[in-house]
């Protein structure tokens, strides 16, 4: 074996190795749920190429979408913390494989928008239970890969099902409705079959602002959590009062925002230029590939750097990638533009929700989680909105300069919020080994107001 494949063998091995099987089962659900991920990509394409109707109405009805993002992201994260993470996901599934099937079907303008919101809320609400499970049954020190791994699956399966996608919706769009149905169905198997319950049974002590001590971080991977005296109650007001995790909600909202419209404003922008469903499937199809194949050495190589440094910089990637967009006119073009606020995205999800972990106390994480997902549920009904309006009013390229403007935005609140925390800490839980059970180290910076 030469040394460059050893390297690579040492690099596989240490990337995947390690993680509790229930993580591994998690993952194969979110693979599976994924490669059937075909009609929020395809709805506005759906709405203006197969029905005929207007960049606003798809705007519209994609904001609706949203709106059930909204209405069941912190509800689900409610659930997750008081009935379980398990039959929160299983309802969520199960609900999503129903909705999408029926949305399909649908003719009437009114119904395709009212069942497109019901698929919004069916569809966004296993994302609290999903996260929370991963922190629940995966050590402190693992989080980072592991959530790298997750997002890495997502994107394994978005590359595939974006792909075949374009290439069915040429013959018809109601076998993708059909398709997704089964494969959320299979999902839900998965997680039947194959995933026990993980929420901890008891409360454990907290920290002033809602977040936990250090024995959060000492149960042992796939455990339930230590027992402690003193019940300790986490609503949602202990999350809406914890300042510094409620800023980091909403600059993740100023990137979700920007990444919605890949899936709204892209496909819309693309068709008005002439170009068809199929080469949206393929310049799309470039974000999934390129997670898949830099994902998981990307995040070795981020792993123990400055996260104020990361988030920064994802930001401006996502800004200028998606302000470049203004220049494209080949599908050669749109797919380099594509690479570039991918990149950022590559960066900005392990370091973002390793950030989001690490400020969620463990009996509070399905609010959090809840909460955090509720960013992205508010992107996906305000991006359509702005997307489709701006192209209507304004043109494509007034909707990609300021995407720029936003991604500015954003890089320079990371900077404010995170300028204290030191460049050698990274979010990855950095393990403290002594006499003592293993901890996570805190970062330093400031406590979370209230």
């Amino acid at each position: 074996m030469s040394a460059s494949a050893a390297r690579v063998r040492r690099a596989a091995v240490t990337s995947f190795s390690g993680l509790p099987r229930q993580f591994w089962w998690l993952w194969t659900s979110t693979l599976v749920n994924r490669l059937g991920g075909f009609v929020a990509t395809f709805l506005a394409l759906y709405l203006t190429v197969e029905r005929g109707y207007s960049a606003s109405y798809a705007g519209l009805v994609g904001a609706l979408y949203g709106l059930g993002g909204v209405v069941s992201s912190v509800g689900a994260g409610v659930l997750t913390d008081r009935l379980g993470r398990r039959p929160t996901m299983l309802i969520a599934q199960l609900s999503t494989a129903a909705s999408v099937a029926l949305l399909g079907f649908m003719e009437d303008p009114v119904a395709i928008a009212a069942v497109a919101c019901l698929v919004g809320m069916a569809s966004n609400a296993s994302r609290p239970a999903g996260q929370a499970m991963m922190a629940d049954i995966v050590a402190p020190e693992d989080r980072v890969r592991a959530f790298s791994l997750n997002y890495w699956a997502i994107n394994l399966g978005f590359a595939i099902s974006s792909t075949a996608a374009g290439l069915i919706a040429e013959h018809g769009y109601l076998v993708l409705f059909l398709g997704e149905s089964t494969l959320v169905l299979a999902c839900a198997l998965v997680v039947f079959w194959k995933l026990p319950e993980t929420r901890p049974e008891q409360d454990t002590a907290q920290e002033p602002g809602g977040r936990t001590a250090a024995p959060e971080d000492r149960e042992p991977s796939g455990a339930k959590a230590a027992a402690v005296p003193g019940p300790v109650r986490v609503s949602m007001a202990t999350v809406l009062r914890d300042g510094r995790f409620m800023t980091v909600v909403g600059l993740n909202l100023l990137l979700a925002l920007l990444f919605q419209q890949a899936y709204v404003s892209l496909p819309v922008s693309m068709s008005q230029s002439g170009f068809s469903s199929a080469d949206f499937g393929t310049v799309i199809a470039i974000n999934g590939v390129i997670i898949v194949l830099l994902q998981i050495p990307v995040t070795r190589f981020i792993q123990h750097r400055s996260p104020a440094m990361l988030l920064i910089g994802s930001a401006l990637l996502a800004g200028y990638g998606f302000g470049l967009t203004a220049l494209a006119g080949s599908v050669a073009v749109y797919a380099l533009t594509v690479a570039v606020w991918t990149l950022g995205e590559i960066i900005n999800s392990p370091t973002q929700m390793g950030l989001v972990v690490r400020l969620s106390p463990v009996h509070g994480r399905g609010r959090y989680q809840g909460m955090y997902a509720l960013s992205w549920s508010v992107a996906s009904l305000a991006a359509p909105l702005l997307g489709g309006t701006v192209i209507d009013h304004y043109g494509p390229d007034a909707l990609w300069a300021g995407c720029a403007v936003i991604g500015t935005v954003a890089a320079v609140g990371y900077g404010a919020l995170l300028r204290k925390l030191p460049a050698s800490s990274a979010l990855a839980a950095t393990p403290v080994r002594g006499a003592g059970p293993l901890v996570d180290a805190e970062p330093t910076v400031a406590a979370p107001n209230g």
